[in-house]
């Protein structure tokens, strides 16, 4: 079994709780983080900007990351929403026991 960790942003706290919710209640991801009051500095139409977002760290399977994406992408506010993906290379057996339980099948 392999696993990796999907990062995104969101426009605030609401919308973070929202798309980490729905990934949990459907067995997407085993656990989300959120952490609050990030600054992002970035270009977009041509416009330097710096917004506060919110920042989610999900831990999931990589074999439902397609799942993953499509249900972040229907559920954000943004026309293209941060997803990135790291592979997990190791951790401990419990945990990654933990993520395989809590995910489907």
């Amino acid at each position: 079994m392999k696993y990796c960790i999907v990062k995104s942003t969101a426009s605030n706290k609401e919308e973070a709780v929202k798309i980490s919710r729905f990934l949990v209640e459907n067995k997407l991801i085993a656990c989300a983080n959120i952490i609050e009051n990030i600054t992002s500095i970035y270009n977009w139409d041509g416009k330097l900007n710096q917004d506060n977002e919110v920042l989610i760290i999900m831990k999931t399977k990589i074999e439902l990351y397609d799942k993953v994406e499509e249900a972040i992408k229907k559920l954000h506010s943004y026309d293209t929403p941060e997803i990135i993906v790291t592979p997990v290379i190791s951790g401990s057996k419990e945990y990654l026991d933990w993520i395989n339980e809590q995910t489907e099948e």
